[in-house]
């Protein structure tokens, strides 16, 4: 009894904070849709340099808006990498480090503030589809993270918990993953229909292309690349049901759509994982490969046509560009990592060359800084099913406008340059201050899935 009062006295506390910034307000910026992928990798678009994948309606995106060339996800797995999209917060501030799985007891904070939360101060109804990975228990739903409605599976769709629920009521114990692309798109625009008469934020993350992959019938086949470039061509049809709702709604031009991944692609998958590209690596490594992800924004009158952006820009810079594009408050204690990208977006000025941390889990791994990576000493990595093999090396330097594969090390001859940016490293590492330790437990319920997991790829 104790236990649950003690945390239906937190709920309350939460709620209570979070009220404090409620204003019923009429919404100045734009509609925003924001649409998720899962492990797709840097070589997987057409506008990135797919030749085997076809992506007109993504494609359209970056021709007829802004390509970011030099985008970092927070993190090569999924749970803090979405942390940090819905927080604009390192997922390290809060111990939000690694991958959550459904025997864990934890979840994203309650007290983070996050994007539905600050939307929701400015009028927009907020909505959410699609796979969430950020804990399942009830107060860490959607419902209670700040969005209005939701329509998804809590976790990826390789473990044991892909039901659908709607709300915070589960509806479908076996959905049809064949059929998930689908259902998540009518369900993403049937909310835009509902809400037309209202600014809106939409989160549509879609579980695909994580393995296991599927694909409808009217996909299978259709791609250069089998099924998995199948997949990937379903999820570009996904974006183009939303454009032309969004078009026949007269809303585009009033609607800022950005699509992009949570991470790098999940090499050990072979033919089923996806493809970095001319980047190194791919999920689960701090590599380009792992947090450099295909980025592209369209805001019909606003973005300017065809804008390519080299810079380095992250997935937390999105809360504070809502933020700013909304016109919204934040509370004055809150601590954000990203930065407002507004100017860029409008075409307005380059961003200053900003430094990027490089983390795999708690452990800080490498920096970069304008043209520049160093990533610290690694013991080496001999492979499993579930991670790619990676050798141990000493210290590394990139540059990576000239060198974005990462293979030429040019440490030796640099020296004095890595020991500088090593050194804005610390200095940026430390103003973060005293970080939590990781509330992502290994348990044995974790081992457990793991070992399920392998035996599930050797059937």
């Amino acid at each position: 009894m104790k236990i649950h009062l003690a945390l239906l006295v937190l709920i309350g506390i939460t709620a209570c904070k979070k009220k404090e910034h409620a204003e019923d307000v009429s919404a100045k910026g734009p509609n925003i849709v924001f649409v998720f992928a899962d492990d797709l990798g840097y070589g997987d678009l057409g506008c990135f340099g797919a030749s085997d994948i076809k992506t007109p309606n993504i494609d359209r995106l970056a021709q007829e808006g802004i390509k970011f060339t030099d985008f970092y996800s927070a993190s090569s797995v999924c749970t803090p990498s979405r942390a940090a999209l819905l927080t604009g917060r390192m997922p390290q501030r809060f111990g939000l480090n690694g991958v959550l799985f459904p025997e864990s007891l934890t979840g994203m904070p309650t007290s983070e503030f996050t994007i539905p939360e600050m939307l929701k101060t400015k009028g927009y109804v907020t909505g959410m589809v699609g796979k969430w990975h950020l804990g399942h228990h009830f107060q860490y739903l959607p419902l209670q993270q700040g969005f209005d409605f939701y329509f998804g599976i809590p976790y990826s769709n390789d473990m044991a918990s892909v039901a659908y629920l709607r709300g915070n009521e589960v509806v479908n114990h076996f959905p049809d993953q064949s059929l998930m692309t689908k259902k998540f798109t009518e369900e993403a625009v049937a909310f835009i229909e509902q809400q037309k008469n209202s600014p809106f934020y939409l989160y549509l993350a879609h579980p695909m292309p994580h393995v296991p992959i599927y694909a409808s019938d009217k996909f299978l086949g259709t791609s250069e690349r089998g099924l998995y470039g199948d997949v990937i061509q379903e999820l570009d049809w996904s974006v183009g049901e939303i454009i032309n709702k969004l078009e026949e709604l007269e809303l585009l031009k009033n609607t800022l759509i950005v699509f992009s991944s949570d991470n790098g692609p999940w090499l050990t998958m072979k033919h089923l994982g996806g493809s970095p590209g001319e980047l190194r690596n791919g999920k689960m490594y701090t590599f380009e490969g792992g947090m450099r992800v295909p980025t592209v924004a369209m805001w019909k009158g606003n973005i300017p046509e065809g804008t390519v952006y080299q810079e380095v820009v992250s997935q937390v810079d999105w809360f504070p560009t809502f933020a700013a594009l909304a016109e919204a408050e934040l509370p004055i204690d809150l601590i954000l990592d990203g930065e407002d990208i507004t100017s860029v977006l409008l075409g307005e000025q380059q961003q200053k060359e900003r430094g990027f941390l490089f983390f795999d889990y708690e452990r800080l791994e490498g920096y970069r800084k304008g043209d520049w990576k160093v990533k610290l000493p690694f013991e080496g990595w001999e492979g499993a099913w579930y991670k790619s093999p990676e050798p141990a090396h000493d210290t590394l330097l990139f540059n990576l406008k000239k060198d974005p594969g990462e293979h030429h090390n040019v440490y030796a001859e640099n020296k004095e340059l890595a020991i500088q940016l090593i050194e804005q490293m610390n200095l940026q590492y430390g103003a973060m201050g005293s970080l939590p330790e990781s509330i992502v437990v290994r348990t044995e319920a974790d081992k457990k899935h793991f070992k399920q997991l392998m035996e599930r790829k050797n059937e």
